[in-house]
């Protein structure tokens, strides 16, 4: 409330002081006495008819001097008052009260002009006269009259004042110091009119100016306490940036008028810089101390203003910290207000280990989530806690917003905790009773895998007897829970799902021990007595169950029995456990057999989707989406059977640390793959079922997507290299036999590869195969009016577009996929050295590099040649530096980048002499050229075709488009099959070339982009691969 009252006295404040300094600006001027200033008077001040010289009689009065001046009786009455009023007002108070001193000086007039001097000096003189000296005409009549019209006319001027008459300078010397005479009257005292003339002006403008500004600050003082504070955050940003604008403005007009003021000063001080023997007149002092007053005036006013806008930015900062407080407060209240919401709904406690876990981590996600609004609420409590310290004007707006966010912080943090906490008992109880069911499962499998033809022997008994014995003693080493410590433990959390999943449980481990106590007693009895054998009948056993600990199932529980009959209370036992449990242990097998039906439906069942009914296009439509499903399976096997099963902690001892620490690098973004293609390709492959015209359009329109299959590229190899050095851990066979995998798990990671192949495979398909229903036949032509002529085409040109742009991303994603493989081991590479097009070859040479400056004749000089890894691109070549590094299995070569050269600047040319293994790229210009030396003939020879093929291809490449005469498609030159013209002609030259390439350390393209027949996951009904148009030189050939 005080900071209000402060705020409203304070324009109230900034007027009176600004007031004031009006005032006394008025007051040194003198505006009262004198209104007229000198600029108004400016002509008549010119003709310097009278002046006001400065100089003082002995008393101090001040002197004017009429000086000669022809037509002084043609100055009107108006003028000479004005000039006389103006002359007048300019000595201080004090000088004036004296009175003024009057020197007419007419030597070298007539009597008339004393008269008329005279006349009007006793009819307009404004001030006080103390004394008047006339100097008479030196010429003897005139002095004559002079002398006697003064006698006669002395009582018609009515002078109060005495007129002394003078003949000379020397006699006026004799009344009036000669130091305070002007040079005309014999004086030394220095004066001129036209620098006095200026200085006034300039005192009284810039007096105008301090007047005028005073009042401007005013107003704007005035005009800024009549604001309203706006209520938005931009209104007030804009508020405060606008008064600030002004304020500045204003600020710099104070700045150049104390510059100007100080630089009149220093103009009117100036004669006394000239020397210390040079002094100023009482003139000039005055005006030296009336520009001081001014300036003193000056500094008030500027301190005045300073001071009210320093409240007044105050008060709009505050306004606008207390504008952004309200708006961060709101955003961060419904922040706030969602989470307790979203916090409020999560109820679920979860019903297995999987679930809890999974909730655990959405909780997890959940706090996460609000760590961000937590931060900003307390960081904008505390700063409303430095506002309300600092006394800000809404401190009592503030202080309860404080309040309340810490309260939501509380509220939030609190019931994380709690719910954190039931969380943990939750998980804690179903890990506790899948331990119980997986002890259970183990003695199912122990009961089941005991063949009873055994028993017909002792030795049989006794070791069916101490099997039994030792699994009974896992339970007591495992110290399994009874239900009464279950139900103590666990009470708070036990909803009506959970203790029916316990009871269940706990029912389960009561019929298993019930069934080992009769095993027991059975076999306890046939030891006792053997009777006569019993037919041997071995139970039927169960699938295996998903991921059993090795420290409670028995091995040979999974091996595949015989169906036996034992003593009929245990088989009845058994028979009844395994009903009560059939749904969770077949749930598995269950699912395998609905697959397989699937699969392999009744071969006589006419289906009405089958092959023989659909069209070619269709055909690849139906191959594309069961291999997409197979491929999401395959991907969904790899996260569920390996990645995840690296978290179980039963089998963190068969994971070595070298793949603990890098399984994210192992397996890279395999799983943002198989969400993608899961959740959105397939659904959108679906769609093209009935309008395979579409399909195109999913290719085009996930172009950004697909972009994830570079980024799995780019990683893997490096996940070759964490294979080849954990392969052999037992953590991998254990997962391959558990999801019945008969390939290693990196020939799956390479499923990426195989299926953007396939992808172009089935693109390229499509735009070789037309169905029936894309081919118009008119019922004459049937009848063989125009059947020669052939179908005719009817495809849209825009899906065939589609479909060609299409196949073009898919063709563009391998490339870059290919390059991201192989430039994995270089270090260096810029990215720009995609603009180079797809990777043809590579391989290790000796390179001589020649350059014909004089500046770098010792790379002439030196004979002796680099070490350089090459590789080949379409449109250049790349050099690359050649280091041998240590790694785990000796020294590896490592590549830096060195260089790219484009074809368009090169040429090659054949070497007259010399090594036949060595042949020359030379630029353009003549300036450069690089020898290269390959470690075989046949290397040299398939390179130097290759090479020559590609400078070729580019002279013809200023042919942008030809026409296809095949299907009337305009193609790209670019877009041939390079592979294959690599694969036809190069080996021709120089067969079994590529095998003597394949000395890099990084992966092979041939090994990735090549469609594996083997592993093709394509239905046995599809379509038949329409023409075969898989990229040569990456299926094999290069």
């Amino acid at each position: 409330m005080l900071s209000g009252v402060k705020e409203d006295m304070a324009p109230q404040e900034l007027t009176r002081r600004l007031a004031t300094v009006t005032t006394h600006v008025d007051e040194i001027m003198q505006q009262e006495i004198r209104p007229l200033l000198a600029v108004d008077i400016i002509e008549q001040l010119h003709r310097q008819f009278a002046i006001l010289s400065g100089g003082r009689g002995n008393d101090g009065a001040p002197i004017i001097t009429f000086p000669e001046f022809v037509g002084f009786k043609h100055i009107s009455d108006e003028d000479f008052l004005n000039v006389m009023t103006y002359l007048t007002s300019i000595p201080s108070m004090k000088a004036a009260g004296i009175g003024f001193i009057i020197v007419i000086d007419r030597r070298r007039d007539k009597w008339s002009s004393i008269k008329t001097s005279l006349t009007r000096i006793a009819v307009a003189f404004p001030g006080n006269l103390q004394l008047i000296f006339i100097l008479r005409p030196s010429r003897f009549i005139q002095r004559t009259i002079t002398d006697i019209g003064i006698k006669y006319y002395q009582d018609e001027f009515k002078m109060k004042v005495p007129i002394v008459m003078l003949n000379s300078v020397s006699d006026l010397q004799g009344y009036i110091d000669k130091s305070q005479l002007t040079e005309d009257l014999g004086g030394t005292l220095e004066y001129r009119h036209s620098q006095w003339i200026n200085h006034r002006t300039a005192i009284e403008n810039f007096a105008l100016a301090l007047k005028t500004t005073a009042q401007m600050l005013q107003t704007f003082g005035a005009r800024l306490a009549a604001t309203e504070l706006p209520s938005g955050v931009p209104c007030s940003a804009e508020l405060l940036t606008s008064h600030t604008k002004q304020r500045d403005k204003l600020q710099d007009e104070l700045k150049l008028l104390g510059k100007q003021g100080a630089t009149l000063l220093s103009c009117i001080q100036e004669p006394r810089t000239k020397g210390p023997i040079r002094k100023l007149n009482l003139n000039q002092l005055e005006n030296v101390a009336t520009m001081e007053r001014l300036l003193v005036q000056l500094d008030e006013t500027e301190k005045a203003f300073r001071q009210f806008w320093s409240k007044h930015h105050l008060k709009l900062s505050q306004c606008l910290q207390l504008q952004h407080f309200e708006h961060n407060f709101c955003e961060v209240k419904l922040a706030l207000d969602n989470l307790l919401a979203e916090q409020a709904e999560f109820t679920d406690i979860g019903d297995s280990v999987m679930r809890v876990e999974r909730l655990l981590e959405e909780h997890r996600q959940l706090e996460r989530k609000g760590q961000e609004s937590l931060e900003k609420a307390q960081l904008l409590a505390v700063i409303g806690d430095q506002f309300i310290q600092s006394h800000h004007y809404a401190a009592d707006s503030i202080r309860p917003k404080c309040v309340e966010l810490r309260h939501l912080c509380d509220d939030f943090s609190n019931e994380n905790k709690k719910k954190h906490d039931i969380l943990e008992k939750s998980l804690e109880l179903h890990r506790q009773l899948d331990k119980v069911s997986r002890w259970c499962e183990a003695g199912i499998y122990l009961l089941a895998s005991q063949a009873v033809d055994k028993y017909q022997s002792r030795e049989g008994v006794d070791v069916a007897l101490t099997d039994i014995e030792a699994f009974l003693d896992t339970a007591r080493e495992a110290t399994l829970p009874s239900p009464k410590e279950i139900y103590n433990q666990f009470e708070l959390i036990l909803t009506a799902d959970v203790k029916a999943n316990a009871q269940k449980v706990l029912q389960k481990l009561g019929d298993v021990q019930d069934i080992f106590q009769k095993r027991q007693m059975s076999l306890m009895k046939l030891a006792a007595r053997q009777t006569r054998p019993v037919q041997p009948v071995a139970p039927h056993p169960e699938s295996s169950p998903k991921w059993v600990s090795p420290k409670t199932s028995q091995p040979s529980a999974l091996a595949p029995l015989q169906k036996t009959s034992e003593e009929p209370y245990a088989e009845t036992d058994l028979d009844l456990l395994v009903k009560k449990d059939d749904k969770t242990k077949y749930e598995g097998k269950n699912e395998e057999i609905l697959e397989c039906s699937r699969d392999g439906e009744n071969p006589e069942q006419e289906e009405p989707d089958s092959p023989e009914n659909l069209s070619p296009r269709r055909c690849l439509i139906r191959d594309l989406l069961e291999t997409e499903k197979v491929y999401i399976k395959e991907m969904k096997s790899i996260i569920d059977g390996y990645i995840t099963p690296m978290d179980y902690t039963w089998l963190k001892h068969l994971i070595p640390d070298a793949l603990q620490n890098n399984k994210d690098v192992l397996f890279g973004n395999i799983r943002e793959l198989y969400e993608f293609h899961d959740r959105t390709f397939l659904k959108e492959l679906e769609k093209c079922t009935e309008n395979p015209e579409l399909l195109a359009c999913c290719f085009l329109e996930r172009k950004e997507d697909l972009q994830i299959y570079f980024k799995y590229h780019k990683n893997l190899p490096r996940a070759q290299a964490i294979w080849q050095e954990c392969q052999d851990c037992a953590f991998f066979g254990v997962c391959q036999r558990q999801l019945g995998h008969n390939l290693p798990l990196f020939t799956y990671l390479r499923g990426p590869s195989q299926r953007l192949l396939k992808y172009q495979k089935l693109l390229k398909g499509l735009l070789d195969f037309e169905s029936p229903e894309d081919l118009e036949i008119e019922p004459g032509d049937l009848e063989g009016g125009s059947a020669k002529d052939g179908p005719q085409r009817t495809q849209a040109p825009a899906f065939l577009a589609d479909r060609q742009q299409a196949l073009a991303v898919i063709e563009e994603l391998i490339r870059s996929c290919e390059l991201a493989v192989d430039l994995a081991a270089v270090t260096g590479c810029p990215e720009e050295i995609r603009e180079l097009g797809r990777l043809l070859r590579h391989g290790t040479f000796s390179v001589w590099t020649v350059h014909k400056e004089r500046s770098k004749m010792k790379g002439f000089i030196r004979f002796k040649p680099s070490q350089r890894q090459l590789y080949l691109f379409e449109r250049g070549i790349v050099f690359c530096k050649i280091r041998m590094e240590p790694s785990g299995q000796g020294l590896a070569p490592r590549y830096s980048f060195k260089k790219s050269v484009k074809w368009t600047t090169l040429s090659i040319h054949q070497l007259e002499r010399g090594s036949n293994r060595k042949f020359e790229l030379v630029s353009r210009n003549g300036l450069e050229k690089y020898i290269l030396q390959a470690a075989s003939k046949e290397i040299r020879d398939c390179w130097f075709s290759e090479i020559s093929k590609l400078l070729m291809e580019q002279q013809n490449n200023n042919k942008d488009v030809y026409e296809d005469e095949d299907n009337g498609r305009q193609t790209s030159p670019k877009c041939c099959s390079r592979g294959a013209c690599v694969s036809a002609e190069s080996f021709e030259e120089g067969e079994g070339a590529g095998d003597l390439e394949k000395e890099s350390s990084a992966l092979g393209l041939s090994g990735l982009f090549q469609l594996d027949n083997s592993d093709d996951t394509c239905s046995p009904k599809s379509a038949p691969d329409p023409g075969e148009r898989v990229q040569g030189g990456k299926g094999g050939d290069d």
